[in-house]
């Protein structure tokens, strides 16, 4: 069998808007929007210069319909590169460019071959002994199991399953092409190159079940390093590495207070947990979010003066390193018993401390979805839905914060001014 080589990308998501990071700063949005494309670019500078013998996306290589061709052309611009350099490219349509979703069309390169979406495909790669299997999306949405409906392998030939799936279900990923391990075990198949779950994942190696997850992280739920999987094959024995492409990174940071006495030691304690992020960054922008738990005699003055604080912790963010960015502050603070301020309308009794209920919970996702609507064009009503195939986590707002710590951030305001 001949050796060769190619690489396994999904998930590129190109154009994804970043909707909650705009409506906080849009110069870091749109750093974020330069890294998306910037990760593509990496991936077939990589492709380029390994010189591989093909190059196959397991769908979503757009983030939903475009609002003009500039992500057409960047994208027809990357693959001619590839075209140049004697690389055929296979695309497979996901849920996010299902043939239902993406109105516009930039014409291709002649090395680009599109599966089909209304029945499994095949290519073949002749001099190679390679087939790749595989269909696309034709909707946004796609329940039924695909895989079960794959041709059966060409004998003596090294045969690639292109699928976007969520498996048996990975959470937060919406349930696309469900199907089973031993579903995709059955077709017998020597490799599977899977799509739409955006974490990388080995998920099985008898045979070879890779998700690559997405080249660039898009919110806090996507943290850590972002790429590609290069597979190489030599006598039939499969081996693999990832191609790190992200250039921009999200993290979370729990900073644990113990008694600060005012706000200089709540942001000097801060600072402090910032340094191991700082050895970690690998020269990657960050959007970070902190969440400030403990007990401090400053709760007060930061719950009264929120605005002010956020800006004082960017600042201490920036302190630290100049390209950390704040995503967002959760607070879980609780004053001292001793400084524990009167409450003198008599407030704590009526707004729960902890946990609230559900009937309070979907009220309150109720008036926010309200206010979120009326945002600039649509933001806020696209950012609450999470984008096709995106589930967002029970009790999200979609913009990058939860219910639970809203709600709590509102009564801890309305007591602070209730006792001044």
């Amino acid at each position: 069998m001949t050796a060769f080589r190619f690489i396994h990308a999904a998930d590129l998501h190109l154009g994804s808007p970043f909707q909650g990071l705009s409506l906080k700063d849009a110069a870091v949005a749109e750093l974020f929007i330069e890294a998306s494309r910037r990760a593509f670019t990496t991936l077939v500078d990589a492709a380029i210069d390994r010189k591989v013998d093909f190059f196959l996306v397991a769908g979503d290589v757009y983030d939903g319909d475009w609002k003009d061709n500039k992500i057409g052309l960047f994208f027809n611009r990357e693959i001619a590169r590839l075209e140049r350099a004697g690389i055929p490219v296979f695309l497979l349509k996901g849920n996010h460019d299902a043939a239902s979703v993406i109105t516009r069309t930039i014409t291709l390169p002649a090395n680009v071959s599109e599966f089909p979406v209304n029945k499994p495909g095949t290519f073949m790669l002749d001099h190679l002994k390679v087939a790749l299997h595989g269909q696309g999306f034709a909707d946004r949405s796609a329940s039924e199991n695909l895989a079960l409906n794959y041709p059966k392998p060409v004998a003596g030939w090294f045969n690639i399953g292109v699928l976007h799936t969520s498996l048996t279900g990975r959470e937060p990923h919406a349930p696309y092409a469900p199907c089973s391990v031993e579903d995709l075990r059955s077709r017998g198949y020597d490799y599977w190159a899977l799509g739409h779950v955006h974490d990388f994942e080995i998920v099985a190696t008898d045979p070879l079940v890779v998700f690559p997850g997405n080249l660039q992280g898009r919110s806090i739920r996507e943290q850590g390093a972002k790429g590609a999987v290069l597979v190489s094959v030599e006598d039939g024995r499969i081996a693999y590495e990832r191609l790190i492409t992200d250039s921009a990174r999200f993290l979370s940071l729990d900073v644990v207070l113990d008694g600060e006495a005012d706000l200089r030691t709540v942001l000097q304690s801060i600072e402090r947990h910032l340094e191991p992020v700082v050895a970690r960054m690998e020269d990657r922008p960050l959007a970070l979010r902190i969440r400030l738990a403990g007990r401090t005699a400053a709760h007060h003055d930061i719950v009264a003066r929120l605005g002010d604080f956020r800006d004082e912790v960017q600042a201490a963010c920036h302190r630290s390193h100049e390209d950390i960015w704040l995503e967002k502050l959760e607070l879980r603070l609780a004053p001292d018993a001793a400084d524990q301020p009167a409450d003198t309308l008599g407030l704590a009794g009526i707004i729960p401390d902890g946990a609230f209920s559900q009937a309070m919970l979907e009220e309150a996702q109720a008036r926010v979805a309200e206010i979120m609507a009326r945002l600039p064009g649509g933001i806020g009503a696209t950012a609450s839905a999470g984008g096709a195939g995106d589930v967002v986590p029970s009790g999200e707002t979609g913009l990058g914060g939860d219910l639970q710590s809203l709600l709590a951030e509102a009564r801890d305001l309305l007591l602070s001014r209730a006792a001044s």
